[in-house]
């Protein structure tokens, strides 16, 4: 007889916010900055560390954010808004990763790349607040 760990079922919305996160870890050149230690005017792997640092930061509040502006919701309203964070997260990495196609066998690139993504996660806010107010997409005839 063989047993077989029981399936998790993830819910959709910690797919949407943690994949990136993921996928920006198996990056070769996010780990190289993981191991080096944020220092403002430092070494290029200093600099790089902080601009990963301050994404990451950036990523997490919006991931709070995102959940606070989930819960506040009504059940028919969620699925419209975690397809659009969803297809926003897409765009985002895409966005950035094309601003600095020139830079990416540069040094510099990790930081250049990091620092696009943290400016969309901080313009994201304005974006989830407004499914706070009567502004919001599924409010719209």
């Amino acid at each position: 007889m063989q047993l077989h760990p029981p399936k998790m079922k993830v819910p959709a919305w910690a797919v949407a916010v943690l994949l990136p996160c993921a996928v920006l870890w198996t990056m070769p050149q996010a780990h190289a900055q993981a191991g080096a230690a944020c220092k403002p005017g430092g070494t290029v792997e200093e600099t790089n560390a902080c601009a990963v640092q301050a994404f990451q930061a950036a990523d997490t509040e919006i991931a709070i954010l995102y959940g606070d502006v989930m819960r506040a919701l009504s059940a028919h309203e969620r699925p419209q808004l975690r397809q659009e964070h969803t297809a926003w997260q897409r765009e985002r990495t895409t966005r950035c990763k094309q601003a600095q196609r020139s830079t990416e066998s540069q040094p510099q690139w990790p930081r250049l790349y990091h620092e696009c993504l943290t400016a969309e996660t901080q313009a994201r806010r304005k974006g989830l607040m407004r499914w706070l107010t009567l502004d919001h997409p599924s409010a719209k005839p």
